[in-house]
């Protein structure tokens, strides 16, 4: 009885030196308690990453899997009372030697200057033609991020993507596939391969092309893709906010042109939390866009196509084509003391409370970005949304 006694007092201890306490992982959360928790969960995360981030920033490198991307960066201006910007900036070359590819790199290093934020160019892991969309960017990127809010005080909300030529078709690949961590992004001589500019809702664009950098038909799918985010902006008012510049004497280097393209990224903040999110789901399968998400297994399908969308505490259904789908949840996306209603063309899937849940408020904090906190979840599987999570 003694030692049943003396482990229950020990592990109430750990539970309070870790910021929460027993009953409070175990009841459903109100508002208030929810808040607090994400704060609390929030100041926790960053405690414990912080000695594997601050080594990366420290480094300058990051290593994942058989992979290692070194970084250079520059701190540029005073930083702002809510955090610096971070403007990640990837370099041309792709498939050619090792040399060709550090020669571009150490040029991407000095190639834009913002009047403030952290700059970084990234030297990319691989040597190949796709150097900046394999799979191990996301995870590389996502590290390079929290290592920049941790040790520079970042804010997540103003975090913008570029790059040019071979790190111009990394702009096309990534802006979209990762939409969700940028405040807008800005793309130099690229090509946009099979690019998904639908995911580009609610995330600014830019385009730089020579009007003569016929590589690849560079210029004439620039043009094309103007003329897409065009027809998407018209059908969508308010969104698909974009930027079209083909300078039409030049070939391949644009001599600094494309410098304007910082100023017009800066007047960016992220929208973390959209009314409406259009996903695409990229060859490389990610668990979780913007507010939606999917279980990473075998029946996550590329090309899956889902749109939702929230108003007031109507979430609508418009097109779901996976198995199962995800809708995290938080206060700052509708009132979840009110019953919360799910519709699909036109019929009520859902109708009811949505509980707060402190085991998911822990996992999504591990991101570190107070944006993407979410305390509740609805699952969809076919024409059935339940709410129950482990631990409610």
């Amino acid at each position: 009885m003694t030692r049943k006694l003396h482990f229950l007092s020990r592990f109430f201890l750990l539970s309070l030196l870790a910021g929460t306490s027993f009953s409070l992982q175990a009841q459903r959360l109100n508002k208030a308690q929810a808040g607090k928790f994400a704060t609390e969960a929030l100041r926790r995360q960053a405690a414990l990453q912080k000695p594997a981030l601050e080594a990366i920033w420290q480094q300058k490198q990051i290593s994942y899997d058989k992979y290692t991307m070194k970084f250079e960066y520059r701190i540029l201006g005073e930083k702002p009372a809510g955090g610096r910007s971070l403007y990640i900036s990837m370099h041309g070359g792709g498939g050619t030697a090792a040399a060709v590819n550090d020669q571009q790199w150490k040029n991407q290093i000095s190639l834009y200057t913002p009047k403030e934020g952290i700059y970084v160019a990234p030297r990319a892991p691989t040597n190949n033609w796709n150097l900046w969309h394999e799979p191990h960017i996301d995870t590389l990127f996502a590290q390079l991020i929290k290592a920049a809010i941790l040790s520079e005080d970042v804010n997540p909300d103003k975090i913008y993507l570029t790059g040019y030529s071979a790190g111009g078709d990394g702009t096309f690949q990534m802006a979209p596939r990762m939409a969700d961590h940028w405040a807008a992004a800005a793309m130099m001589a690229g090509h946009p391969g099979d690019a998904e500019a639908l995911n580009l809702r609610n995330l600014p664009f830019a385009i730089y092309m020579c009007g003569k950098d016929a590589a690849y038909q560079r210029n004439e799918l620039a043009a094309v893709w103007g003329k897409k985010l065009d027809s998407l902006e018209q059908a969508n008012p308010g969104c698909f906010k974009h930027d079209l510049h083909i300078y039409p004497d030049m070939p391949h280097w644009m001599n600094r042109k494309d410098t304007v393209a910082i100023p017009w990224l800066a007047q960016f903040s992220r929208k973390a939390l959209p009314e409406t999110v259009f996903w695409v789901q990229d060859d490389v399968h990610r668990g979780r866009f913007y507010w939606l998400g999917v279980p990473l297994n075998e029946h996550v399908k590329t090309g899956a196509k889902t749109i939702v969308a929230i108003s007031g505490n109507d979430i609508t259904i418009v097109q779901n084509e996976n198995p199962v789908l995800f809708i995290y949840l938080n206060d700052g996306m509708l009132n979840l003391d009110k019953k919360v209603r799910v519709t699909q063309n036109g019929k009520v899937l859902f109708s009811g409370k949505v509980h707060r849940n402190a085991k998911l408020i822990e996992s999504t904090a591990a991101d570190l970005d107070p944006g993407h906190v979410f305390s509740a979840r609805l699952t969809v599987t076919g024409k059935t949304v339940t709410s129950s999570l482990p631990g409610n």
